[in-house]
């Protein structure tokens, strides 16, 4: 999976910054590195220099192998914030998606057809993955 981190000229876009989005991006997602070809991180300080509200601005592009890219933006008064909100909103995507992916596998016949262990499999990778989402 490649990172990308992009930030608008009111952000310090420094290689820590760059670096600490890569990490907590890869650790969160590191359970698609096989269905993810790319995720894009745009950071916004959509104020500028003015104070205010959730101004800071955290927008993650999530390209799938053969699938149309998801996008989740999210707002909030820190870069922190902004960032853990988009991962939120993008893991629940993924989540969705890539289980409606999983389940037609099974209808569609990819599995073996019939398998009562490869089904349990699946339904507990799934189970998995949204406790792990509640968690996190």
């Amino acid at each position: 999976m490649q990172l990308q981190v992009h930030s608008d000229n009111h952000i310090e876009g420094s290689a820590r910054l760059a670096g600490w989005v890569r990490a907590t991006i890869a650790s969160k997602f590191e359970r698609y590195d096989e269905e993810l070809t790319r995720v894009v991180v745009h950071l916004n300080d959509e104020k500028g220099n003015k104070a205010g509200a959730n101004d800071k601005r955290c927008q993650i592009e999530a390209r799938a192998k053969g699938r149309q890219p998801l996008s989740v933006t999210h707002n909030a008064e820190s870069l922190e914030f902004a960032l853990d909100g988009a991962m939120e909103k993008l893991g629940h995507a993924l989540a969705h998606r890539l289980g409606k992916q999983r389940n037609k596998r099974i209808t569609d016949g990819a599995e073996v057809a019939g398998s009562a262990a490869s089904r349990d499999r699946l339904l507990e990778e799934d189970f998995l993955a949204e406790e792990q989402l509640r968690i996190a």
